[in-house]
């Protein structure tokens, strides 16, 4: 109990810092995500090899190599100057968007392939189809696997401490550092997760019993 209320200033911004990252990547995937998988089932071409590209390439890589790339490689080549919180909510979004675009992907592949018809003989356009039919109806279905693919993101987070984001596994390391028991640490910082990964299922319980009394 010490190791926190001696260092509870330190704990608290690293607690903030998760929190932060997390909604941050969080917003950065569900947009990507929606528009890639937008990208995925559009009848353009391009857009179908470049939404099958996005996802294959950053499904199968590493996230530390991506956090990698962002602080060592990006700031030489693109950006520089930008800051570690940037940078790594950039990686975890972009990671994470792949992992959204293929339950958001899943969830339109089971929305009737009569309801697009139907729209595109009132003559809707692709995007008026997808935005005003099959994304509302796919929504109850995509709801319950994106509570599991943003806890994942919290946890992923902890990856930013290394990078030198503000975040709770960075305070464990500085802790750890000046010498205080491990256990206490890891207890405190399982506990802030904790905290975190219980909101969201909380807040994706609500969304899941909302559309269900919307059915």
């Amino acid at each position: 109990m010490n190791v926190l209320l001696d260092n509870f200033p330190a704990f608290r911004d690293g607690f903030i810092g998760t929190l932060s990252i997390t909604a941050v990547s969080a917003v950065i995937a569900l947009v990507l995500g929606v528009l890639i998988a937008g990208f995925r089932v559009s009848p353009v071409p391009p857009l179908r090899f470049f939404g099958t590209a996005w996802v294959t390439l950053l499904r199968n890589t590493p996230l530390v190599l991506l956090f990698l790339i962002a602080t060592f490689v990006v700031p030489e080549i693109l950006f520089p100057g930008m800051s570690p919180y940037v940078l790594g909510s950039l990686a975890l979004g972009f990671y994470t968007s792949s992992f959204v675009c293929e339950a958001v992907r899943s969830g339109i592949s089971t929305v009737p392939l009569g309801q697009a018809e139907a729209a595109r003989s009132l003559g809707m356009s692709f995007t008026q189809t997808l935005r005003m039919v099959v994304l509302p109806q796919a929504t109850r279905i995509v709801v319950p696997p994106l509570s599991s693919i943003f806890i994942a993101l919290t946890k992923n987070s902890a990856i930013a401490g290394a990078f030198s984001v503000t975040e709770l596994f960075g305070w464990q390391k500085t802790m750890s550092d000046l010498g205080h028991s491990i256990v206490p640490i890891f207890i405190w910082v399982a506990i802030g997760y904790l905290v975190i990964t219980f909101a969201i299922s909380g807040i994706f319980r609500l969304i899941e019993r909302r559309m269900e009394v919307a059915r």
